[in-house]
């Protein structure tokens, strides 16, 4: 098994591990729940320790599951929720702070002081987003106003700052290492995407010192070495990017148009719009898909807050599930004399409405409505959120032609909610037999650095399709079911 990868895919709501062969295929899987923490409304946090602490143990646990020696694992391949920001003691290693995850809302009014002063547009022409408390910039500066000490402490070059991936690889290289990636520096309002650096100007304009930053490579390039008494080794840490990047690579979206969308926690659809980056007119970030080699190939992206959160608040929210895959038979049973319709801004609804202070709301409730009705409502709520990207993407990149739309992450097993999905975009939607696209985009990177696997156009003939939903909804139902929709997001809107 020479060759091995072990990927690490820290998400939201737990953290993984997996051990590919050189094959692509997983041999072994682990995986750790941590707690959630909800100190206000629409405040998300996590402890960085249990970021820490379960990551080095689904590591463990996936490297013992997989019965190979510790040898044949060529690199370590690292993915991660992208935007939740960390601050930690450059010489402890300890966060000052829970990090902020990218759900969390706090900096709205920030954010809205910024916009009031003019300063989107400049924002938003260095580093392709939105101005919005999402990203990883003005939650930094948060902590440095709001804990003690704190930013006396970053203006004499006491603290690090880092999105997961450098909290990780600090902690995996001793504290030897304070880099990221590309992929999650540009997600931080204070990367420059076209310059590919650290930009001064933005981080003067939303007060986080530049002594914070990590150093920022490829996607796949030299993180460091972990320490020997991790693993039983050091291994070479060779491949980084952001959660939804790394699943663009594992999807092999390498050529210009494709598209792929994960739908996992939320839902993000990126497409591959090559080394030119391109300015959305329609409230859609543009964004760095990957850069290796020193070439950086950008994409449009669409994020969307809630997916599989709204499967869990019918779970523990509502508690009208056990599990999320109940949603599926009860999908099915629902009449489609019950058409209500769910919005689920928990957090606020993201693009291309970029609404902060929006909530969610139900629509169409009548006696009649149950539990099986709420269900299909939470599944159709991804297919029409995922439609709103879709048609934004096409009115910002004429070059798309026919949409052919790859999915992955967990809602994607649903074959209830793809074929809706097919149906509601009027386009075919193609599920892939690997459905750890994400692990296995991270996986890539580090095995091509390592070169024991091969580079994108053998890796892309690898892509095999597990099943293609193709729309089978008459254009007329699309359209009213569509109507309605947007219609009910209308009445969501804060604004």
């Amino acid at each position: 098994m020479a060759g091995a990868i072990l990927a690490i895919d820290q998400g939201t709501t737990s953290s993984r591990a997996i051990v590919f062969g050189s094959d692509f295929q997983p041999i072994s899987v682990g995986q750790k729940e941590f707690p959630q923490h909800f100190p206000r409304s629409g405040w998300v946090e996590h402890d960085p320790e249990d970021l820490w602490s379960t990551t080095a143990a689904v590591c463990r646990e996936a490297l013992e599951r997989a019965h190979i020696p510790v040898a044949d694992i060529a690199a370590i391949g690292i993915t991660n929720q992208r935007e939740t920001a960390v601050v930690w003691d450059k010489k402890t290693g300890k966060p000052v702070y829970n990090a902020i995850v990218w759900q969390d809302r706090r900096t709205a009014d920030v954010c809205a002081k910024l916009r009031a002063a003019g300063k989107e547009k400049l924002i938003t022409s260095k580093t392709g987003l939105i101005l919005d408390p999402y990203f990883s910039g003005t939650k930094v500066a948060w902590i440095l106003d709001n804990v003690e000490g704190a930013r006396a402490r970053a203006e004499r070059g006491e603290l690090a700052f880092g999105t997961v991936d450098s909290w990780l690889i600090w902690h995996l290289t001793g504290g030897g290492k304070h880099v990221t990636d590309a992929t999650n520096a540009s997600r931080t309002l204070l990367y420059n995407i076209h310059d590919n650096c650290w930009d001064e100007e933005l981080c003067d304009l939303i007060g986080v010192p530049m002594s914070m930053l990590p150093e920022v490579k490829d996607c796949a390039d030299d993180f460091g070495m972990s320490r020997a008494d991790l693993f039983g080794r050091p291994l070479p840490i060779l491949g980084v990017a952001g959660d939804q990047q790394a699943a663009t690579l594992g999807q092999a979206c390498f050529e210009p148009g494709m598209v792929k969308s994960t739908y996992g926690t939320g839902c993000f659809a990126l497409i591959n719009t090559g080394k030119e980056p391109v300015s959305s007119q329609n409230r859609l970030l543009t964004t760095i898909a990957y850069r290796l080699n020193g070439e950086t190939t950008y994409a449009l992206e669409g994020s969307i807050f809630a997916a599989g959160t709204t499967v869990q608040w019918l779970r523990d929210g509502l508690g009208i599930i056990n599990s999320a895959s109940d949603t599926q038979a009860m999908a099915e049973r629902s009449s489609r004399e019950q058409q209500i319709y769910l919005v689920p801004a928990f957090v606020g609804l993201g693009a291309p409405h970029w609404d902060a202070d929006a909530r969610a709301a139900i629509y169409g409730l009548t006696r009649a409505t149950g539990p099986d009705d709420f269900a299909r409502a939470a599944l159709e709520s991804v297919g029409y959120q995922t439609r709103d990207l879709i048609d934004a993407m096409q009115a910002d990149w004429s070059a798309q032609g026919q949409t052919v739309l790859r999915v992955d992450g967990g809602m994607s097993a649903s074959n209830w909610t793809m074929q809706f999905l097919a149906d509601i975009l009027g386009a075919p939607v193609d599920r892939p037999k690997v459905s750890e696209t994400t692990a296995l985009g991270a996986a890539w990177l580090a095995g091509s650095r390592a070169g024991a696997w091969p580079g994108q156009t053998e890796f892309s003939a690898k892509w095999l399709l597990d099943r293609r939903f193709s729309p089978e909804m008459e254009q007329g139902e699309r359209d009213k079911l569509l109507a309605g929709w947007r219609d009910a997001v209308r009445r969501t809107r804060s604004n």
